[in-house]
């Protein structure tokens, strides 16, 4: 499923499309995707302008100038293909093939702005239907169910150590359980907190809790995985995002931070840090795949809990 950096990619490919611009056709082509798309969508979307583009944890939200919110979720294997007529004010090139096929663009949107050539259009491309959208007034986007209960954003200024402490004080949960829990950290997924963990120096597999002191303060440990949650997503978002499966950029183009993934799906290759003669290993935790160094970063384990007493 494409994670925060892939997201965000999308958002900020689409946003020069899409932002100011007017929606004046909508095709929807079937009446569901992972569940039924809202009732009157087609209705309620035309004539709209797009007035923002953001995003919250792994949700696309559109702002439009009725008062209501497009969100939208990718699913599994969800992306969108921008077209312009002449092909300008089309960010990126169609350098990489795209699944074009009929069956699998489910929605379209036509576009008019004052910034676009002529009209363009954003299709919303899903094989496999796991995604979905919906409409919410601006004024209840916060209780939305997908939305309600999620925790801080890991880029915001809000994600430090101190907050981390706060988050996870007496828990027993592992790190990477802890951290997969979008009620505590929204957005972040099972590829960037492998990443994040292996920078910190931290085992997947130690409580969440022993990066916390007995009066409630962090530890070394903890600063260094605010800062490498902070970095790990930030250098995948300027990357373009992670081509794993299905994933592509807004333009079409591949993501290319696989190329400097340092465990995730490296098991059995050598650690990559320069002090550590460790191979990468995989473990199932909660069902998902976790890779991580057991040399140095069960070393770092080992330090956390001496901190901690």
């Amino acid at each position: 499923m494409p994670e925060l950096p892939e997201v965000e990619t999308v958002r900020r490919g689409l946003a020069p499309v899409m932002e100011g611009a007017s929606i004046v056709r909508v095709e929807q082509r079937r009446p569901d995707l992972r569940r039924p798309f809202p009732e009157r969508f087609v209705e309620r979307l035309e004539g709209a302008t797009v007035t923002a583009l953001s995003r919250r944890a792994k949700y696309l939200l559109a702002d439009l100038s009725t008062g209501e919110v497009l969100i939208a979720h990718l699913g599994m294997s969800g992306s969108f293909r921008i077209r312009a007529e002449g092909g300008e004010g089309t960010p990126g090139h169609f350098h990489h093939g795209r699944d074009r096929a009929a069956d699998h663009d489910h929605v379209v949107f036509h576009l008019e702005g004052p910034h676009l050539p002529g009209r363009a259009t954003v299709t919303y491309n899903d094989p496999r239907r796991f995604g979905s959208m919906d409409l919410v007034a601006r004024a209840d986007l916060a209780e939305h169910a997908a939305l309600a209960g999620l925790g801080v954003e890991p880029l915001g200024n809000e994600l430090d150590a101190d907050l981390l402490a706060r988050l996870f004080r007496d828990r027993t949960t592992p790190w990477k359980s802890a951290l997969l829990d979008q009620g505590l950290i929204a957005g972040l997924g099972n590829i960037y907190v492998c990443e994040a963990l292996w920078r910190a120096g931290l085992d997947p597999r130690v409580a969440a809790g022993a990066g916390v002191t007995a009066a409630g303060r962090p530890t070394a440990k903890l600063v260094a995985l605010a800062e490498a949650i902070r970095t790990v997503l930030t250098e995948a978002i300027e990357a373009g995002g992670s081509s794993l499966r299905d994933h592509r950029q807004a333009n079409g183009e591949l993501g290319y931070f696989q190329h400097a993934f340092a465990v995730y799906d490296r098991e059995g290759d050598p650690c990559p840090r320069p002090t550590c003669d460790g191979v990468v290993e995989r473990i199932v935790q909660s069902g998902r795949s976790t890779f991580f160094c057991p040399r140095c970063q069960a070393a770092g384990a080992k330090r956390g809990r001496a901190l901690r007493r």
